[in-house]
């Protein structure tokens, strides 16, 4: 009997929404973005220098192939710098960015630097052949070409009055010797291309993190909400099994006291039985309306034994709607009413008729009997019950029910329209 009292002693504990966990981008999809970023790079700049006719394009290419594979692995060493202020406010992350993002790009400009140092030279090689100059550099570091110059030379004193045409060659400087300033130039030059690039890839994993912390947020509201929810129902689902627990030992104790024990016995055994079939569920899952139906003919059954001349059961339920899915014992308290103000109200005999039909892919359950109608005294338990069954359906489905009960000719009725919900397996099986 201690099981009948404490119901939630064996059922499973609700299940309480995830804590608040950081979350940051996967480092697979961070890898993607960096790699689309740089490819994206290295494909204009080698479009580019193709347009332009740089020469020397495949010994370019493989060096700027290079450059971009470590601008990836910079880019991979910022994003270790930047997801630690993945938690902060925006304002944070992009001062975060434009302040790191710089010393990155300068090591970055540097590879560029070694990379394609020898370019250069070998550029300048190259143009000389095709132009046959000469080109070189002088110890400074200035770079010369040799032009040819005409002179007249003097006079020849045995030949007075005449001059004589020589051509010389002669050495200008046309790139001065690069100064440490000129160096620095360059380097920020190049660094700062880099840094924008750097910068547009920030503001792209800004962006992802954005999308990820969004949608962690929004998993966060519907566990919350699912939480919520199930927490309604089963709040709603405990009200029912003290109320009928409560009227069902008060039948127990009258059989007892009147000397009945064989029929006290049976209600005890067919208690025993709905109760053990009524906690196998999780109270706020849905159930077969098989299922539902059989524990209202258990509890009718337990009921039959305090009235037994007088209360007479009927069930409709068609066979393609038996897997159709109900929240469970959600028509005991429907039942309750009809056997507390129908069957106990008077002295003759009463049918209680549960019947489930389809219409328009809706399910309707209709739980209706013969008895007195509306009672006169309504303040023991009538109302809440049919409020706890609203309620219930409310929780569940949302404003998309149908729910209707009042009296009719030769009795009281109640109807419950539902979405009509079956397991994939019997639907394939109606189909087929």
């Amino acid at each position: 009997m201690a099981s009948f009292l404490n119901p939630v002693g064996v059922e499973s504990a609700p299940k309480t929404p995830a804590r608040k966990e950081p979350v940051s981008v996967p480092f697979r999809t961070v890898l993607v973005s960096m790699i689309v970023l740089w490819a994206t790079y290295f494909v204009l700049i080698t479009a580019r220098s193709l347009v332009m006719d740089f020469g020397l394009q495949f010994e370019m290419a493989w060096r700027r192939l290079i450059v971009t594979a470590l601008g990836v692995g910079f880019t991979v060493v910022l994003w270790f710098v930047l997801r630690l202020f993945d938690q902060r406010a925006l304002w944070v992350k992009i001062f975060a960015a434009i302040i790191f993002a710089f010393p990155v790009a300068m090591a970055i400009g540097q590879v560029n630097q070694m990379m394609f140092e020898d370019i250069q030279a070998r550029q300048e090689a190259e143009y000389a052949r095709k132009n046959n100059l000469n080109l070189r550099r002088d110890e400074a570091g200035n770079l010369l070409v040799d032009v040819p110059v005409r002179r007249i030379s003097p006079a020849d004193p045995e030949r007075p009055g005449e001059g004589r045409e020589v051509v010389q060659s002669e050495s200008v400087i046309i790139a001065p010797a690069e100064t440490t300033a000129d160096f620095w130039r360059k380097l920020l030059d190049i660094a700062l291309g880099r840094y924008f690039l750097l910068l547009a890839w920030a503001s792209t994993y800004f962006a992802l993190l954005a999308g990820v912390q969004a949608r962690a947020a929004q998993r966060r509201e519907e566990q919350f909400r699912s939480a919520a929810k199930a927490a309604e129902l089963r709040s709603l689902r405990y009200q029912v099994n003290p109320h009928f627990l409560f009227n069902t030992l008060n039948s127990l104790s009258a059989l007892v006291m009147t000397g009945k024990r064989d029929r006290a016995e049976r209600m005890i055994q067919t208690i025993s039985r709905f109760y053990r079939h009524s906690l196998a569920d999780e109270p706020t899952s849905d159930v077969p309306l098989a299922d539902e139906f059989d524990l209202q003919k258990l509890y009718l059954d337990i009921e039959a034994v305090r009235f037994p001349d007088r209360l007479v059961c009927e069930f409709d339920l068609p066979e393609d709607l038996e897997q159709a899915r109900v929240p469970g014992m959600i028509l005991q308290p429907l039942v309750e009413n009809s056997v507390k103000y129908a069957v106990s109200a008077v002295s003759r005999k009463v049918t209680i008729t549960l019947a489930a039909r389809e219409e328009f892919d809706r399910l309707v359950i209709t739980v209706s009997d013969d008895g007195p109608g509306v009672p006169d005294d309504t303040s023991h338990g009538f109302g809440i019950g049919l409020a706890n069954v609203r309620d219930r359906l409310e929780a569940r489905f949302g404003p998309d029910i149908g729910f209707t009960s009042a009296p009719v000719r030769g009795g009281y009725r109640t109807e419950i329209r539902i979405p009509l919900s079956r397991p994939a397996s019997a639907r394939t099986r109606r189909k087929g």
